[in-house]
């Protein structure tokens, strides 16, 4: 990972995109998510970010962990049983609920799957992350494209950058399926909470890509901070919208570095 890092370190130019989301309604269940996104780190240090037991701290839908155990641990691969309070967002509304699940984290094909221990309100919470690796820069190599990490690594002399293309495919099956309009609601609130996790995740690699660089002020963590604070965002029902909300955010916050600078 050390290297794949130091091409980062070299130039940690990157700009976040809009997650993919698509919700589904299978037969006797409430929905099933799935989400994709690009991130501008190598999977290693993407999969550290998501697996790490300290990780309240990055994703802020994680108000408390209560408890966490080791079931099985294989050195690159360990079975966890984790119970933790969260919280979701949806329109004018929050509050928290119980998750209890057991995770199975495996380092080797960084992939980690979880399922809900057991059943109350919901019959079925169940899902997979995958983490794979994208070749940010493989123009370098046109005609050639490189399919494995040695041939990338050659026909960029090293200097090729890995991010990682991010997948979760989870889902959420109550005990009692509501009807409209409530079904809706908590459809929403599943589609934001997941949204939630992804812009945590892309808030943590950018902090990650930014102490990367030596001539980050104080003035611009101050101004990177405020860019996080996104409350008059969260009330954009429209994804598309919200992003580009987003980036307008930003492409402000860098006019008013460059003025204090």
């Amino acid at each position: 990972m050390e290297k794949q890092m130091q091409a980062w370190r070299e130039n940690p130019s990157w700009v976040d995109q809009p997650p993919e989301i698509k919700v589904s309604v299978p037969k006797g269940s409430l929905c099933n998510l799935s989400v994709k996104v690009n991130v501008g780190l190598p999977p290693d240090a993407v999969y550290n970010i998501v697996i790490d037991p300290d990780n309240k701290r990055v994703f802020k839908n994680i108000q408390e962990v209560i408890s966490r155990r080791v079931l099985v641990d294989e050195g690159l691969r360990q079975v966890v049983e984790v119970d933790q309070a969260a919280l979701w967002r949806f329109l004018w509304w929050s509050g928290t609920m119980s998750i209890h699940v057991l995770v199975d984290q495996n380092r080797e094909d960084h992939s980690m799957k979880f399922k809900q221990v057991k059943t109350g309100f919901m019959q079925k919470f169940e899902g997979c992350w995958t983490v794979d690796p994208v070749f940010i820069d493989e123009k370098i190599c046109f005609p050639l494209k490189p399919k494995t990490w040695k041939e990338y690594c050659a026909c960029t002399g090293g200097k090729g950058r890995v991010g990682s293309k991010v997948s979760l495919e989870q889902l959420i099956q109550p005990t009692i399926v509501p009807p409209p309009p409530i079904s809706w609601y908590l459809r929403g609130i599943t589609s934001r909470t997941t949204e939630m996790l992804v812009t945590d995740l892309l808030a943590e690699a950018a902090r990650i890509r930014g102490g990367f660089s030596p001539e980050r002020s104080d003035k611009e963590l101050e101004i990177s901070k405020e860019m996080l604070d996104e409350s008059f965002i969260h009330n954009t029902y429209d994804i598309k919208e919200r992003w580009a909300l987003r980036r307008r955010t930003a492409k402000q916050c860098h006019r008013r570095l460059l003025t204090a600078k």
